[in-house]
């Protein structure tokens, strides 16, 4: 029973705390200090290029409202099954 009490307690303390900093048990598509950027073509692929960098080809930035985050998110789903063409059109893939 003791151990029962000290593990939600544990779980408890470790919700609060992630709560009161901001903590997300998300994973982030890129670092802190970088951007995603998508490559050109139906081939797809993603990469990261660091926050004040332009991305160099075949990789593009992402339209703007349509930048993943986060693994799965909305964008993060979305972009599995699309990809950016040579005039930076969304396309099926």
């Amino acid at each position: 029973m003791r151990i029962r009490i000290m593990t939600v307690l544990a779980v408890l303390g470790l919700a609060g705390l992630m709560a009161t900093t901001g903590c997300s048990l998300r994973q982030s598509i890129c670092g802190s200090d970088e951007y995603p950027v998508i490559a050109v073509g139906p081939q797809g692929g993603s990469s990261c290029v660091p926050d004040g960098q332009e991305p160099s080809p075949p990789y593009v930035r992402y339209p703007e409202g349509k930048v993943p985050q986060h693994v799965d998110d909305e964008w993060d789903v979305y972009w599995r099954t699309h990809g950016i063409d040579e005039n930076n059109n969304i396309i099926d893939r």
